[in-house]
């Protein structure tokens, strides 16, 4: 019976190492000297026109198409889909001198539908590149060009750098999550960028040459549909390069009911990329014979941190009880292996990108955070969610 126990917990504790070292090689690649070189100034700006997906945005949208108009010249163009809009997101949007596409479709509800419609739009008098950026983001200065030339010179998807903001007197909950999505969205795909490697997309501060995203599967309600992009370009030879040096940020719901809206779709949205892409991408790998495929199927199979560090934890306790009880040890020192690089990983990563965001002592409210977040998990088990579903603005 032990040597049964054994080779589960060994299979188990290996399931988990392996996540953990990605991350750990991500995380540790990301704090080594020196700065990727992303833009070059003597490179010819090229035509952009800036496409921003809107469904019920009235409330904040003015903000972000302020935040975006500087940054355009002339020859640049600002196109709003209104996609089944009952509010008066379309009405501010040409206020502010944006193009407005309206889109009625209630069979059809999604970002991906959005985004499909908004290149149609386009293909008549197609830009050089299309940047697409998110109706609730700031977008921070020379952001949209940098990505934009650099999507010009290379011919390839790029990402901008990611974040999300949490509002004045946040809950403890919410700025722990907002690190947990700094080291998502910043800390991993700097460390793949400095390897060489590319990232995954994001959903917004994504710049794509005209060539590829005209060709690109977009027409869908797919919940996750910027990692699904992200896949199928990718296996089509049009990898992600990340960006470092520019910024998009969104912010974090303050009512409750709005931010379990989101992580549910953000979260059960990774775990289907997970279980469905990362064999599709290791197929692929071996059929093409290119290996950075292989390293987008490990990237995407490195699950949410807060559940990665419970699977951990759950391994780790149950690994301890059969050595005490049975003298099985091997999956303990895996486990301990694990363990050391998980947390290295987190508190090294603290240190360098989060140390003026967050105190130390709140990093030990992760836990806690990971036990709020069981429900959500559970409920992937029994009811994944499947359509995409709007997030209440605050």
């Amino acid at each position: 019976m032990w040597k049964i126990i054994d080779i589960f917990l060994l299979i188990g504790a290996t399931t988990v190492l392996v996540p953990i070292l990605v991350l750990s090689i991500e995380c540790f690649a990301a704090l080594l000297p020196g700065k990727s070189e992303d833009s070059d100034d003597s490179t010819q700006r090229p035509q952009i026109a800036v496409l921003v997906p809107a469904h019920n945005e009235a409330s904040g949208i003015a903000a972000t198409l302020q935040a975006i108009q500087p940054q355009l010249t002339a020859i640049d163009r600002l196109v709003v889909v209104a996609d089944n809009c009952e509010d008066e997101t379309a009405a501010i949007a040409r206020n502010l001198g944006a193009t407005v596409v309206e889109r009625q479709d209630p069979e059809k509800k999604g970002k991906g539908y959005a985004l499909d419609y908004g290149i149609q739009y386009l293909a008549a008098d197609p830009p050089e590149v299309v940047v697409i950026i998110d109706a609730d983001c700031d977008v921070s200065p020379e952001t949209i060009e940098k990505i934009a030339t650099l999507a010009e010179v290379s011919q390839k998807p790029v990402q901008a750098t990611y974040l999300m903001a949490f509002p004045p007197n946040s809950s403890l909950s919410n700025q722990v999550s907002a690190f947990a999505f700094k080291v998502k969205n910043l800390v991993r795909p700097f460390g793949l960028r400095k390897l060489g490697l590319p990232c995954s997309l994001m959903g917004t501060g994504m710049a794509f040459p005209w060539s590829v995203i005209s060709q690109a599967p977009l027409a869908s309600g797919n919940i996750v549909e910027d990692m699904q992009l992200g896949v199928d370009l990718a296996i089509c030879s049009h990898s992600t390069i990340f960006c470092a040096d520019t910024v998009v940020q969104g912010r974090l719901p303050q009512q409750q009911e709005a931010t379990v809206t989101q992580k549910t779709r953000w979260e059960h949205g990774h775990l289907q990329i997970i279980l469905t892409q990362s064999p599709k991408l290791v197929k692929e790998a071996i059929k093409q014979k290119r290996w950075e495929l292989l390293t987008m199927a490990l990237d995407l199979s490195v699950p949410p941190l807060s559940l990665l560090t419970f699977l951990w934890l759950a391994i780790a306790s149950l690994s301890l009880f059969a050595g005490i009880l049975g003298g099985i040890w091997s999956p303990i020192i895996l486990s301990s292996i694990a363990g050391l690089l998980l947390f290295s990983s987190i508190i090294m990563t603290w240190a360098k990108f989060a140390r003026d965001e967050l105190q130390l002592s709140k990093l030990f409210f992760i836990p806690v955070y990971m036990l709020q977040k069981i429900p959500l998990y559970l409920r992937f088990l029994v009811k994944p969610q499947k359509i995409w579903i709007r997030t209440q603005r605050d």
